[in-house]
């Protein structure tokens, strides 16, 4: 090949690599639904289950969220409360979990499910939250590194986001994976502070930003993501809009979409 069609074809890959980054920014603009538990609500589904994943997914929401627990067995499992159907995880085994079932009768997920389930697209990020154990920082650090090996094991790092109300939960995953994404949770750490501990985002309930809106701009200097919880009013989603955060997590992401498509 010559030099001038060698020149000629390395501008063209240029110009499609320019036109895919500039066309999935454009996509996550416009896409700020993160669906909390799944999207369940309008549906009637369980939350947290396969079927609220699923539902998630073909509604084109930019992200869904869910909650991983650590069982007494050492088994990963998604289910928001540290209980389930009356059944405490911490101290239960997976086997006796299985005794019990959601209401569209899908057994407690494990990650290794939902995650084969949530990878088999590659559109929907899959949100998860690493729980704070009610054992203490010992076992919620232990659940931090084996749900960043499960998702290197499964190779879904590139649709894989973290979040955690533990501090040193996120400042964890950064240290096991430099690249991956991790928003911090609880609202009482600004910006430029979670940014120097590896954290790439904010993900603060309402009330936080409403209390210090500069945090977004802090945070958007930063190069970092904001991210807002759980909003399910219009009035309150137009609010966070205006504000310029990121993405919204909602009970109710047929509503948002709406409002934002």
């Amino acid at each position: 090949m010559n030099l001038t069609k060698l020149i000629k074809k390395n501008f063209i890959y240029a110009i499609a690599g320019t036109a895919l980054f500039l066309i999935s920014c454009s996509e996550n603009a416009t896409n700020p639904t993160i669906a909390h538990r799944g999207a369940w609500k309008k549906q009637q589904l369980p939350e947290n289950s396969i079927a609220s994943l699923k539902h998630a997914i073909n509604l084109g929401c930019y992200g869904s969220e869910f909650d991983v627990h650590l069982t007494k067995d050492n088994i990963m499992v998604v289910n928001h409360d540290k209980d389930f159907q009356g059944l405490d995880i911490e101290t239960s085994t997976y086997k006796e979990l299985l005794s019990k079932s959601l209401s569209n009768g899908e057994k407690i997920p494990t990650l290794k499910a939902y995650l084969e389930e949530g990878l088999k697209q590659h559109k929907t990020k899959l949100i998860l939250e690493i729980k704070t154990a009610p054992s203490g920082k010992q076992r919620t650090l232990k659940l931090t590194k084996m749900a960043v090996d499960m998702v290197h094991e499964l190779n879904g790092s590139e649709m894989v986001e973290y979040i955690c109300f533990d501090y040193d939960a996120g400042k964890l995953v950064h240290q096991l994976d430099a690249n991956a994404p991790v928003a911090y949770l609880k609202g009482d750490i600004a910006p430029n502070k979670a940014k120097l501990d590896g954290y790439t985002g904010i993900d603060y309930n309402i009330n936080v930003f409403r209390e210090h809106p500069e945090w977004v701009k802090e945070a958007h200097d930063e190069k970092m993501t904001v991210n807002v919880w759980t909003v399910n009013n219009a009035e309150d989603m137009k609010e966070m809009l205006k504000l310029e955060a990121d993405f919204i997590t909602t009970d109710a992401p047929e509503k948002l979409m709406g409002i934002t498509q």
